[in-house]
């Protein structure tokens, strides 16, 4: 276990291996799972703004969850998510045209149309985040789905936290970041 200002990070993020391989898994995180991505509340405002530059990103169907559920959900936790087609893939994702699920949010990003890259949770995936009082936890999610990730991520010998650096930096900045990394690839001997 890491420890960093006000957040405890597991081993797992220092000691295992990973690297998207869309080829292999053809965007399946977007379409796995009881619910859609999970959204911080400083994210519905963001979303209600940046819309309609991200809309004509999405393709029919996934507009069409949107008109019918809303931007975001609110599910029985009081949590919010991004709404799904037909329970199944999120609203905002699109299939490109090798079959592979992208998200609408970011090929508006990439376009220049918003400045919002994506849901934080799907950027910093396969890290979860779960919030206590007064620190943050940051897990390792395993999940079959990501198995040519891992190999991929070994193959290569990049780790969880190299592979996540933009969105960790994103989430908790760039000397966040720099003591993470210092004190995996240095760390400070116990007393």
């Amino acid at each position: 276990m890491i420890v960093i200002q006000n957040t405890v990070i597991s081993d797992d993020v220092a000691e295992n291996f990973f690297v998207c391989n869309l080829d292999a898994c053809k965007g399946a995180c977007c379409v796995e799972g009881d619910l859609g991505a999970p959204l911080e509340t400083e994210e519905l405002a963001i979303l209600q703004q940046e819309y309609p530059k991200i809309e004509p990103f999405l393709n029919d169907a996934g507009r069409a969850a949107i008109a019918a559920q809303g931007l975001y959900i609110e599910d029985w936790e009081g949590d919010y998510s991004t709404p799904t087609i037909n329970d199944r893939e999120c609203a905002y994702a699109l299939y490109d045209g090798k079959g592979i699920l992208k998200c609408g949010i970011e090929e508006a990003y990439l376009a220049g149309a918003t400045t919002f890259k994506k849901p934080i949770s799907c950027h910093l995936y396969p890290i979860r985040v779960t919030k206590y009082e007064g620190f943050e936890a940051l897990n390792y999610d395993r999940w079959d789905i990501c198995s040519p990730a891992c190999s991929f991520g070994a193959k290569l010998g990049v780790p969880v936290y190299k592979f996540l650096q933009e969105p960790l930096e994103r989430r908790y900045g760039a000397a966040w970041y720099a003591e993470l990394a210092r004190e995996i690839e240095n760390p400070t001997p116990e007393a």
